[in-house]
């Protein structure tokens, strides 16, 4: 069983209503509903004006896999918040960033850029070719899908080079962009997926919710966090007192305690 928590900002479907009508129980909820498809599943949600976002230190220590979907309401986010997410990340814990969640908090944390764009709302159409069809997020895909009505995103995106590149898209107005990226960060997988929005039923696609129910099995890394809890947390765990050969401690030792 994988514990996926899915997080949402939950703002635009509260806001506007278009946005409602497509997704009426939140993003959060619709990516919910057709996963919970999956019995292997154990799915949680989480939004941004919950007590903690959400992402509580309970919650995400139980989370196997996180998605995360945020737009308007990016800079909201508590650092603190964000710190708890990164080390959940580095412990092994997925992270799968959806859409507009490239400028997250989290998501430009984990690739040390600004993960800029360049974009365009013009409804048009999306040709996502599969580049890699031997990975696991492409399974059970063609030769390539199509999304009819999406925004834009374009080249160059602001983002170091990734482990690996699964899908490229190209755009009706004739902008192409890395669109399936996976990268790992300490003991975690992340990937980026960029088909997706607010006001488009992007998430209705059938393709697109086999990427993302593909790349929740890919991302899962349970093993692998229970491993870096057991041998390194709490942080005082990181000091070595004892060496594990006698040495004679040399050379001048700086006093920290005047820095607190």
């Amino acid at each position: 069983m994988i514990n996926l928590t899915i997080w949402n900002e939950y703002y635009h479907e509260k806001k506007d209503e278009v946005v409602k009508q497509i997704y009426p129980n939140g993003i959060h909820g619709y990516i919910k509903d057709f996963l919970q498809e999956d019995q292997h599943l154990n799915i949680s949600t989480a939004t941004q004006d919950e007590k903690e976002h959400g992402l509580t230190v309970e919650m995400l220590r139980g989370t196997d896999v996180l998605i995360w979907w945020g737009h308007m309401a990016h800079n909201k986010v508590e650092d603190e918040i964000v710190d708890r997410v990164q080390m959940r990340v580095l412990e092994g814990m997925g992270l799968i960033v959806l859409h507009s969640g490239h400028h997250s908090k989290i998501f430009k944390r984990m690739m040390g850029t600004n993960a800029n764009i360049r974009w365009a709302e013009r409804g048009e159409k999306e040709r996502v070719w599969i580049c890699n069809p031997g990975h696991p997020i492409a399974r059970g895909l063609g030769e390539y899908f199509e999304i009819d009505m999406t925004e834009m995103y374009g080249e160059p995106f602001q983002v170091p080079e990734p482990d690996e590149t699964v899908f490229i898209s190209w755009f009706q107005g004739g902008e192409v962009f890395r669109s399936g990226l996976c990268y790992k960060r300490g003991n975690g997988k992340i990937f980026y997926f960029r088909p997706g929005h607010e006001s488009y039923p992007v998430y209705h696609n059938k393709d697109v919710q086999k990427v993302i129910l593909n790349s929740v099995y890919w991302a899962n890394r349970h093993e692998n966090a229970q491993l870096w809890e057991d041998n390194f947390r709490p942080d005082d765990k990181m000091h070595r007192k004892t060496p594990i050969e006698p040495i004679e401690t040399k050379g001048y030792k700086v006093d920290h305690e005047y820095l607190k």
